[in-house]
C-alpha cells in the first residue's frame, strides 16, 4: 500500500504481464517468513525451480505476491496477495489478503474458512468463520474478471441461461472473486482463459473447505498444482449451494 499511494511504474516481463515495485517487495517479504518452514516455494516472482526437480516435493508454497497487477495500475483497489499450502499437488489451505479493505479470507478442509481484519488477526474471538451456502442467489450470480467474461466458455452460460434463466455478473479483479463466492455474494466462477497456479490455488484450499468445487473442464476432476506446466487448464469454481450444475 505504500507503494500504490505513490506515482509508481510498472515494467513489462517477458511474457507481457506488467510487474511493479510492489510485486517485487511483497514476493521478498513473503519468502522470509516462509523460509523457516523449509517448505519450497512456487511463486510468481520467484525463481521457479525445474521440474525435474519440483516433481518429487511432496509439498510446497504456492504464491502470487500481488494477483491482479493490472488492477493495482488502475488504482481500483481489486488486488491480493495468496499464498497456498500444496501437498502432494491439492491445495490445502490458502490465504488471500485484501490490503486495500485490509480483510483476509483463509482456511482450508482441516481448518475451516474464517475472515477477519489485518489488525485482529492475532485475536481469535475476531475471526468470523464462514458456513457453506445452502442456496444459490436469485438470480444465479456469476462472478468474472473486469476484462473478461466468459469468451470461448459462450456455451456454458448458455447452459446455465437455460437452466437458472437470468444471470447476474459480479466483475472482480484477481482472487477478490473468491471472497465473493466464499460469502455467498457469487455461486460461479468459470474462466475459459489463461490463469497460473498461485492465482487460484488459495481459492480452491478455500472454496473446497466450503463444500465447493474447482475442476477442470476437461475432465471434471480438481485442479492439480505442481503441475510440469504452471498453466491452469480452463475451469469451472462453485459454491455448494450448485455444486451439481
Amino acid at each position: 500500500m505504500e507503494v500504490y499511494k505513490t506515482d509508481f511504474t510498472a515494467i513489462t516481463k517477458k511474457d507481457g504481464s506488467p510487474v511493479t515495485k510492489a510485486d517485487m517487495d511483497s514476493s521478498e517479504i513473503i519468502t522470509q517468513y516462509l523460509q523457516p518452514t523449509n517448505i519450497p516455494i512456487v511463486g510468481e516472482e520467484s525463481e521457479i525451480a525445474p521440474f525435474k526437480e519440483r516433481k518429487s516435493w511432496n509439498e510446497n508454497w504456492c504464491i502470487d505476491p500481488l494477483d491482479g497487477t493490472r488492477m493495482f495500475l488502475k488504482k481500483n483497489g481489486e488486488f491480493s496477495v495468496n499464498i497456498a499450502h500444496i501437498q502432494k499437488g491439492k491445495s490445502v489451505f490458502g490465504i488471500i489478503a485484501s490490503p486495500t479493505h485490509q480483510r483476509i479470507l483463509f482456511g482450508g478442509s482441516k481448518f475451516g474458512v474464517y475472515k477477519c481484519a489485518f489488525d485482529t488477526i492475532d485475536d481469535i474471538s475476531t475471526w468470523e468463520k464462514q458456513k457453506p451456502r445452502k442456496k444459490s442467489n436469485n438470480p444465479l450470480t456469476i462472478t468474472c474478471s473486469r476484462s473478461y467474461v466468459h469468451g470461448s466458455g459462450y456455451k456454458y452460460i448458455q447452459l446455465l441461461e437455460r437452466k437458472y434463466g437470468e444471470l447476474v455478473y459480479l466483475r472482480k479483479g484477481s482472487a477478490m472473486k473468491f471472497f465473493a463466492l466464499a460469502d455467498g455474494r457469487a455461486d460461479i466462477y468459470a474462466r475459459f482463459a489463461p490463469t497460473m497456479e498461485w492465482d487460484i490455488a488459495a481459492g480452491q484450499a478455500i472454496l473446497e473447505a466450503l463444500g465447493g468445487s474447482i475442476v477442470n473442464v476437461n475432465d471434471n476432476k480438481p485442479l492439480r498444482y505442481n503441475k510440469e506446466s504452471l498453466y491452469n487448464p480452463t475451469f469451472i469454481a462453485k459454491t455448494k449451494a450448485i455444486i451439481k450444475v
